[in-house]
Formats: structure tokens, C-alpha cells, sequence
């Protein structure tokens, strides 16, 4: 063969390749037309497949099958979840397996990242902390599959609770129309645990003083001032503390409610809706705003929050809430932060200045995006989401948090149902939780599912928590949003304006709260924001609220 012709045969053989890497490539392509990614492979796929599939009962699969996944893991979980009682009966109901690829939390972040940029991911992603941005960058290449069809078809207890809630269906739908992955949710009607964190106060010290639970800011006010003043404890020292929590954020959110901000919700900490105007705002530059740090300045300049609440962690906290010295907390119930029963009782949404009276410390119902999402390289995406929706229904929601009737629960004469005693009172140097792992794998949270008060039975199902619930539960906001969702462009867009200002307002709300900053600084504090591109900021946050409002 001479020269030349192995030159042409070489260069036609370089031209078709390169058509061929061109081709492979342009279905990963993020299309910004805001158009759903139906390019997904599903696997409708061979007959094989789904000869062996059942689109109704059990089990699922005729013939067992194994699922890829990354799981993120908890500490208190389980090593080997298919050594955990409900998964070894669920899979025994399904003829589904898992390849679990348990990842521990601290490394789950990064080795999730790797695996999608080198294109070595599992079939599915679960409990893995996915983000916004991942599944909507992702799912418009073709990564992630797009589920709506297969949520039509194949889940009928999400459908259901999509029907029942459209508010979830909405927060869960992306710009293109697409839901590219199933979701944690809270039941709305199990409001202990959509406001999880809750106001309480020691009743002991408020019979001591003569007084009753207080009902406005100017009557707590007075609480702590006394709890400040007296020897409640009676050691003979004033080291009673009258207010004290993990962080300042706490105290900041019960009490946005009385000062109306922060009106839609926790999912938000910046953004609401203005009460005179109607419109979204970014209220922490509000003169609303500037009088909630006013009186949240004055308790920590008069010694009624905890001095060391800027750069408490989490050790301290408990020490000295088990120790009774915090004459009143925002938290999640004393009776399991501090081993307390029956000291603290739960206060209302308080009173404020003007007469508002907000509860607005209550997350959205859905509590999570990404716990759950299927890959292209998935076979049996349709047995995957059936796998899934198992736990969306009240059968798979009692096997996950209580396990199997006779070996971890047992259903009461009243029809109630609870751990039986070898959880609930386990052998000395067993805590319930360790005495939880071989059975359970909620622990630590992160799961895809859905949470309902009658099978959870964490600190927000205790009955103090249900009774402090009951404080505040008239004054539940109406409207509570979820994270709003944004196009590629967006995100490029909004994440350095957002990284720069939520920064920088979280560090001068410590300020103005500690004193380090004054109040006369304040204008100059509002404009600081507003040259850092607020108006670039609220026009993609707007964009993102009409499209929230009309989906």
C-alpha cells in the first residue's frame, strides 16, 4: 500500500471518529430552552425486562434483580444494610436487591461529585444529598432520568400525595417541567415535625416568680429580666441563663413572627412577601427587620441571651441544658436534648410591638429534593420507582420507622402502635438508638418517603413535643414555600450574588445583635447590599417566585 493511500484510509478512519465522539457528546448537551429532557433512556427496553416486571403487587420482579446505589450513611446506622431486619424482608417482597455502596456523610459530598464528573455513577442515587443545581444540570443531559411519566404510571401514593398537595408537586417540578428525582416529605398535617424546632420555657422558674407563660415579646422580656435578677436554683449565684440555644438563628426565627418577616416560611431567611405592597422582598433590609435586631440587641446587651450563642457548639449546649440552668430555648424538645421530663412546657407565637402575631418557624412539607434519583444507566427504571413508592404509602412508611409487627413493634389495645421493650428499655450501656440499628436505618435523617405522626416516633412524636405544638399551632402561616427551583442560567447567575449578600447579612445581623455594630449604621448596612447587586438578585428571585406561583 503506497503513502499516500494510508494517509487517506488514516484520515477517514480520524474524520469518523470524531463524528462518532461528536454525536455521543451532543445528547449530553444542557439545552437552556426551557423544554422537559425527553431524551432519557427509560429501558422500556427488552421483553425480557419487562416480561419479568409487575406493574402491580407483590413482588415486584418475578425473577430477582440488583439495584446500584450510592447511599449516604448516617453514623448511626447500621455497616451492612442488607443485614437490617426491614430490608431483608423488603427485598424478600420485592425479589429486588440492593448494592447499597454505602457512603458515610462526611466523604458522601465529594465522592457523589466525582462519580457524576467522571461518569462512573450507580443506578440510583439514595439519600445522597443531591442539589438543586446537580439535578437540574444533570437531568437536562440525560443523567438523571426524567420521572414524570414514570410517576404517573408506576407511583400511586406519590400521584396521590402530588394530588393532595400540589404545593409538592410544584416545588419538586423544575423550570423544563421536569421532576428528575423523588422527595422527603413531611406530612402537613404532622405540624410537630414541620416545625420541629419549637420554643420552651421552665415552669418551675415561672411558678417561682408568680408568672404565666408569656403571650407578647414585652412579657418575655420581663420573664428573662426576673430570671436574670432571681436565685432560681437556688445556689446562691446568678448563673442562671434566660435564654440559650445552639445558635442566634434560633431565637432570630421564633421571633420573625412577631415582627412580621420572614412570612413564608424557613425555606426562606431572606426573601418574603411585603404585607403593605404585596410583593417579594428581601426583608432583612426591612425597617421591620431593623426592629427585630433592636430587640433582639437589647436582650443580649442586658445579659438575657446567652453570651457565648455566637460560638456555642453543640457539647456546651448540652452540658449546660442538662445541667437546668437555661431558663428558656428554641429547640427540639428538652425531654431528649437534656434527658428533662416534664421541667420545660412550650410558648405561642409571641405578641410583637404592633400586634403581629406569626407562627413562621414551620418548613414546607417538602422537606427535600434530592433523596432519590434514577440514572441512565438504570435497566429497570419502572421496577426502581416501584421500589420507591413502597414508602410512600402507609404500609412502607410503617415498615421503615417501626419495622415488623412482634419483632420491633407491637399494636396496643387502643389500636396504637409502639417499639416493644427490648427497644425502648434496652440492657445497661445500650442506648435506644444503638438498640434501633439492626432493625432500622432512619437515623440521621436524609430518606426519601414520606414521615407521618402515626409511625414516627422521634422527639417531634413525644407527647411534650405534640403539646408544645399546640402552643403556636393556631399562628401557622397559611403560605409556606419551598426552595424555589432556577434555570441553569440562573444558578450561574444567582449563586455568587447570593454567596456575597446572604454572607455578608448573616455576619451584620450577629453584628447589630452583639453591638459590634450600631444602629446608626444601618442605611449604611442597606446600601452596602444594594451596591453588591440586589437588583440583579431579586430579578432572578422574582422570575423564579412567578414561576413557583403559576406552575
Amino acid at each position: 500500500m503506497n503513502v499516500s493511500k494510508l494517509l487517506f484510509l488514516v484520515g477517514i478512519t480520524l474524520l469518523l471518529l470524531v463524528s462518532a465522539c461528536s454525536n455521543g457528546n451532543s445528547e449530553k448537551v444542557d439545552n437552556e430552552k426551557n423544554e422537559p429532557n425527553t431524551t432519557n433512556p427509560t429501558k422500556e427496553g427488552t421483553a425480557e425486562v419487562q416480561e419479568n416486571f409487575n406493574e402491580m403487587g407483590m413482588p415486584i420482579v418475578n425473577e430477582p434483580i440488583t439495584l446500584h446505589f450510592m447511599t449516604g450513611k448516617p453514623p448511626l446506622t447500621a455497616e451492612d444494610y442488607n443485614e437490617v431486619l426491614i430490608w431483608k424482608k423488603y427485598a424478600e417482597m420485592t425479589n429486588i436487591n440492593i448494592d447499597w455502596g454505602l457512603t458515610p456523610r462526611e466523604g458522601l459530598e465529594e465522592k457523589r461529585n466525582l462519580s457524576l464528573a467522571s461518569g462512573e455513577y450507580p443506578e440510583v442515587f439514595y439519600s445522597s444529598g443531591l442539589l438543586d443545581t446537580d439535578l437540574y444540570k444533570y437531568g437536562r443531559q440525560g443523567v438523571f432520568i426524567q420521572l414524570n411519566d414514570l410517576i404517573d404510571e408506576y407511583m400511586p401514593n406519590l400521584k396521590a400525595l402530588f394530588e393532595q398537595y400540589p404545593e409538592i408537586k410544584k416545588g419538586m417540578t423544575f423550570p423544563d417541567g421536569s421532576i428528575y428525582s423523588l422527595p422527603t416529605i413531611y406530612s402537613p398535617d404532622f405540624i410537630s415535625v414541620t416545625s420541629h424546632t419549637k420554643p420552651y420555657i421552665k415552669k418551675d422558674w415561672l411558678e417561682q416568680l408568680g408568672m404565666e407563660v408569656p403571650q407578647t415579646t414585652e412579657e418575655f422580656y420581663q420573664y428573662l429580666k426576673k430570671v436574670k435578677e432571681t436565685d432560681l436554683n437556688g445556689n446562691g449565684k446568678h448563673d442562671e441563663i434566660p435564654f440559650g440555644s445552639t445558635n442566634i438563628a434560633t431565637l432570630e426565627f421564633y421571633l420573625k413572627g412577631s415582627f412580621d418577616v420572614g412570612n413564608r416560611g424557613s425555606r426562606h431567611s431572606f426573601l418574603d412577601v411585603d404585607p403593605e405592597r404585596g410583593d417579594l422582598r428581601f426583608f432583612r433590609i426591612s425597617e421591620s427587620y431593623k426592629e427585630l435586631l433592636q430587640f433582639m440587641n437589647k436582650l443580649f446587651s442586658e445579659g438575657l441571651i446567652e453570651e457565648k450563642i455566637f460560638s456555642i457548639d453543640e457539647n456546651q449546649f448540652q452540658a449546660t441544658g442538662s445541667e437546668g440552668f437555661y431558663g428558656s430555648t428554641v429547640t427540639t424538645n428538652p425531654e431528649t436534648r437534656w434527658g428533662v421530663k416534664d421541667e420545660y412546657v412550650g410558648m405561642p407565637a409571641l405578641k410583637g410591638p404592633k400586634g403581629d402575631q406569626k407562627w413562621v418557624y414551620v418548613t414546607s412539607s417538602l422537606a427535600n429534593k434530592g433523596g432519590f434519583a434514577i440514572t441512565d444507566k438504570n435497566n429497570n427504571p419502572e421496577a426502581t420507582v416501584r421500589w420507591m413508592d413502597y414508602f410512600y404509602g402507609d404500609e412502607g412508611t410503617k415498615l421503615y420507622f417501626m419495622g415488623i409487627e412482634g419483632e420491633t413493634y407491637q399494636v396496643t389495645a387502643d389500636g396504637e402502635i409502639e417499639y416493644m421493650d427490648h427497644i425502648t428499655d434496652p440492657p445497661e450501656g445500650i442506648t435506644m438508638q444503638q438498640a434501633q440499628r439492626p432493625y432500622l436505618t432512619y437515623l440521621g435523617g436524609g430518606y426519601p418517603g414520606i414521615v407521618k405522626q402515626e409511625f414516627f416516633k422521634g422527639a417531634e412524636s413525644l407527647p411534650s413535643s405534640i403539646e408544645a405544638t399546640k402552643e403556636f399551632e393556631k399562628y401557622i402561616i397559611d403560605d409556606v414555600w419551598p426552595d424555589f427551583t432556577y434555570t441553569s442560567d440562573e444558578y450561574d447567575k444567582l449563586i455568587p450574588l447570593q454567596t456575597d449578600i446572604h454572607k455578608y447579612a448573616d455576619e451584620m445581623r450577629d453584628k447589630f445583635i452583639s453591638g459590634d455594630a450600631s444602629f446608626s449604621e444601618w442605611d449604611k448596612y442597606v446600601e452596602t447590599i444594594e451596591r453588591m447587586g440586589l437588583d440583579k438578585y431579586m430579578e432572578i428571585q422574582k422570575q423564579a417566585y412567578e414561576r413557583y406561583k403559576n406552575s
